[in-house]
Protein backbone atom coordinates (compact mmCIF):
# COMPACT_ATOMS: atom_id res chain seq x y z
CA UNK A 1 0.00 0.00 0.00
CA UNK A 2 0.93 3.94 -0.91
CA UNK A 3 0.94 6.27 1.97
CA UNK A 4 1.56 10.36 2.05
CA UNK A 5 2.41 11.54 5.31
CA UNK A 6 1.23 15.06 6.02
CA UNK A 7 3.27 17.65 8.00
CA UNK A 8 1.89 16.60 11.27
CA UNK A 9 2.80 13.22 10.93
CA UNK A 10 6.47 12.19 12.37
CA UNK A 11 8.57 11.09 9.36
CA UNK A 12 9.59 7.96 11.82
CA UNK A 13 5.92 6.75 10.76
CA UNK A 14 7.33 6.79 7.08
CA UNK A 15 10.14 4.16 7.94
CA UNK A 16 7.87 2.63 10.10
CA UNK A 17 5.37 1.95 6.99
CA UNK A 18 8.67 0.86 4.77
CA UNK A 19 9.89 -1.40 6.81
CA UNK A 20 6.97 -3.32 6.72
CA UNK A 21 7.14 -3.26 2.74
CA UNK A 22 4.76 -0.05 2.20
CA UNK A 23 5.71 2.95 -0.30
CA UNK A 24 5.10 5.97 2.06
CA UNK A 25 7.11 9.48 1.40
CA UNK A 26 6.50 12.43 3.59
CA UNK A 27 5.56 15.90 2.38
CA UNK A 28 8.44 17.30 4.06
CA UNK A 29 11.68 14.77 1.75
CA UNK A 30 9.73 16.46 -1.38
CA UNK A 31 10.00 19.84 0.12
CA UNK A 32 6.48 20.07 0.00
CA UNK A 33 5.97 21.51 3.47
CA UNK A 34 4.53 24.66 2.69
CA UNK A 35 1.83 23.24 -0.18
CA UNK A 36 -1.69 23.92 -0.29
CA UNK A 37 -4.27 21.00 1.25
CA UNK A 38 -5.95 21.07 -1.98
CA UNK A 39 -2.61 20.27 -3.65
CA UNK A 40 -1.39 17.54 -1.54
CA UNK A 41 -5.30 16.23 -1.69
CA UNK A 42 -4.48 15.98 -5.42
CA UNK A 43 -0.99 14.49 -4.98
CA UNK A 44 -2.31 11.55 -3.06
CA UNK A 45 -5.02 10.93 -5.69
CA UNK A 46 -2.70 11.29 -8.34
CA UNK A 47 -0.42 8.45 -6.85
CA UNK A 48 -2.55 5.96 -5.47
CA UNK A 49 -2.11 6.96 -2.17
CA UNK A 50 -3.46 7.14 1.48
CA UNK A 51 -2.92 10.56 2.89
CA UNK A 52 -2.11 10.62 6.31
CA UNK A 53 -2.62 13.35 8.87
CA UNK A 54 -3.88 14.92 11.99
CA UNK A 55 -5.41 18.60 9.85
CA UNK A 56 -9.44 17.89 9.50
CA UNK A 57 -9.37 20.09 6.28
CA UNK A 58 -8.81 17.39 4.40
CA UNK A 59 -12.77 15.80 4.94
CA UNK A 60 -14.02 19.39 4.14
CA UNK A 61 -12.22 19.04 0.95
CA UNK A 62 -12.94 15.42 0.48
CA UNK A 63 -16.96 16.11 1.07
CA UNK A 64 -16.90 19.33 -1.00
CA UNK A 65 -15.08 16.94 -3.85
CA UNK A 66 -17.81 14.76 -3.74
CA UNK A 67 -14.79 12.52 -4.70
CA UNK A 68 -13.84 8.61 -3.88
CA UNK A 69 -10.49 8.54 -3.58
CA UNK A 70 -7.99 9.57 -1.89
CA UNK A 71 -8.54 7.50 1.52
CA UNK A 72 -7.64 9.98 4.63
CA UNK A 73 -6.79 8.59 7.66
CA UNK A 74 -6.79 11.59 10.96
CA UNK A 75 -4.96 11.22 13.66
CA UNK A 76 -6.49 13.41 16.89
CA UNK A 77 -4.69 11.27 19.29
CA UNK A 78 -3.76 13.53 22.48
CA UNK A 79 -0.20 11.80 22.17
CA UNK A 80 0.76 11.41 18.65
CA UNK A 81 4.16 10.17 19.75
CA UNK A 82 5.35 8.08 16.83
CA UNK A 83 5.20 4.62 18.45
CA UNK A 84 1.41 5.15 19.39
CA UNK A 85 0.52 6.44 15.84
CA UNK A 86 2.47 3.19 14.53
CA UNK A 87 0.50 1.07 16.56
CA UNK A 88 -2.67 2.20 15.51
CA UNK A 89 -1.86 2.57 11.57
CA UNK A 90 -0.77 -1.12 11.78
CA UNK A 91 -3.79 -2.03 13.33
CA UNK A 92 -6.11 -0.24 11.12
CA UNK A 93 -4.25 -1.33 8.03
CA UNK A 94 -4.76 -5.05 9.00
CA UNK A 95 -8.18 -4.59 9.87
CA UNK A 96 -9.64 -2.37 6.91
CA UNK A 97 -6.98 -2.43 3.99
CA UNK A 98 -10.09 -3.62 1.25
CA UNK A 99 -11.59 -0.38 2.63
CA UNK A 100 -8.50 2.10 2.17
CA UNK A 101 -8.56 0.28 -1.13
CA UNK A 102 -11.75 1.50 -2.15
CA UNK A 103 -12.05 4.71 -0.22
CA UNK A 104 -12.63 5.80 2.88
CA UNK A 105 -11.95 8.50 5.51
CA UNK A 106 -10.85 7.01 8.81
CA UNK A 107 -10.82 9.07 11.85
CA UNK A 108 -8.49 7.93 15.02
CA UNK A 109 -9.70 9.44 18.56
CA UNK A 110 -8.16 7.98 21.66
CA UNK A 111 -10.06 4.63 21.90
CA UNK A 112 -12.11 5.31 18.84
CA UNK A 113 -11.62 4.23 14.95
CA UNK A 114 -14.63 5.46 12.75
CA UNK A 115 -14.06 4.37 9.34
CA UNK A 116 -16.59 6.66 6.70
CA UNK A 117 -17.00 5.43 3.25
CA UNK A 118 -16.27 7.54 0.56
CA UNK A 119 -18.12 9.95 -0.96
CA UNK A 120 -19.59 11.54 1.65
Amino acid sequence: MKFLADMGISPKTVSFLNSLAHDAVHLKDQGLQRAFDSFILEKALNEGRVLLTHDLDFAELLAASGGKVPSVIIFRLRNMHPDRVNICLNMIIKQHIEALEKGVIISVDEGLIRVRDLPI
